[in-house]
């Protein structure tokens, strides 16, 4: 396996809350990776082989390592799910998703393997059918030792373009990081024993250098935001970040906008004729003005880095 490995993933994939272990999300990366190379991706039903010596190469551990972290992956990805929310088409409602990640996995000991399949509706959240979707460098995870660091640079990447995410509710990030309930609920053991191990990793491990800014209702906190930007021994083209200056990436965020002023911005006429496409017309979005303005705010919120044609404050005076 090379160093040029890909992991591309529909941003619904990528802001879903799902708990999962190192083994059990490396198995995932790996089994993206190896459907694409066989070009099954298309195939929903296709059994992909995920071998023992790859996860070894790839993640610089034991052999035996490699055939434990496989044995331990097939039980949890089986149990496994990850939920995610958006706008039912025929409703025009908000629709909570659970989704599982497979629907048949086998672990074949002596040949040091396993072979899954993904269920129908993982596969088109693993392909680059739409605009939305976040992609990067396998090796840029490859060292992480923490399954909120994975987590986290995900996260991140989906705002790669801008450099910074969105405020992201206390309780959105736990749910997105896959913290269980019971665990951590003193914020400063959350902060020290997730946040801080993640990106003092994710700074030590990976190609971005990154922060946090926490923010208060009152003297209780109650959301957070990332900052990172590249470093620079390690600055490369990236398949998915567009080709803007950096310097200008902050002209597309929605930073300081309120969901009145994000209205105002979906109802631009301007805004309607540079982002009508990205709608199918049988959807709640494409049927009513209601249902459009309703999801161009959700979807300026969770990235807006795929509005790129103008700044996006522009259209409040366009």
């Amino acid at each position: 396996m090379n160093d040029k490995l890909l992991i591309t993933k529909d941003n619904r994939l990528i802001s879903a809350s799902y708990s999962l272990g190192i083994p059990e999300q490396r198995l995932i990366f790996l089994a993206i990776i190896e459907a694409r190379e066989q070009k099954q991706l298309i195939d929903a039903r296709g059994v992909l082989q995920i071998k023992a010596k790859s996860y070894q190469e790839q993640f610089k551990v034991e052999k035996h390592t490699s055939y434990d972290a496989l044995k331990s992956a097939t039980s949890g990805l089986f149990d496994a799910h990850f939920e995610y929310e958006d706008i039912h088409e025929q409703t025009g409602k908000l629709a909570r998703h659970v989704i599982r990640w497979v629907q048949k996995i086998t672990y074949i000991d002596a040949a040091g393997m396993v072979e899954l399949q993904f269920t129908d509706a993982v596969i088109p959240l693993i392909t680059r059918l739409s605009e939305q979707y976040t992609e990067y460098e396998l090796k840029q995870v490859s060292e992480l030792q923490s399954e909120y660091s994975i987590r986290l640079y995900e996260l991140m990447m989906q705002w790669k373009a801008v450099g910074k995410t969105n405020r992201i509710s206390v309780d959105d990030l736990r749910r997105k990081l896959g913290v269980e309930p019971e665990q951590y609920k003193k914020m400063n053991n959350f902060k020290a024993r997730v946040l801080d191990h993640a990106v003092n990793q994710i700074n030590k491990h990976t190609d971005i250098q990154a922060e946090y800014e926490q923010h208060k209702d009152g003297r209780v906190i109650s959301g957070f935001t990332f900052k990172f930007k590249v470093k620079k021994n390690k600055i490369k083209t990236s398949i998915e970040a567009d080709k803007r200056d950096i310097d200008t990436a902050d002209m597309f965020t929605i930073e300081g906008l309120n969901d009145k002023q994000l209205g105002r911005i979906a109802r631009n006429p301007q805004f309607i004729t540079d982002y009508n496409h990205i709608v199918s017309p049988t959807s709640a979005a494409g049927q009513s003005d209601s249902g459009w303005e309703f999801e161009m705010i959700n979807r300026l919120k969770k990235d807006a880095s795929q509005f790129k044609k103008r700044p996006i404050k522009e259209y409040l005076v366009y």
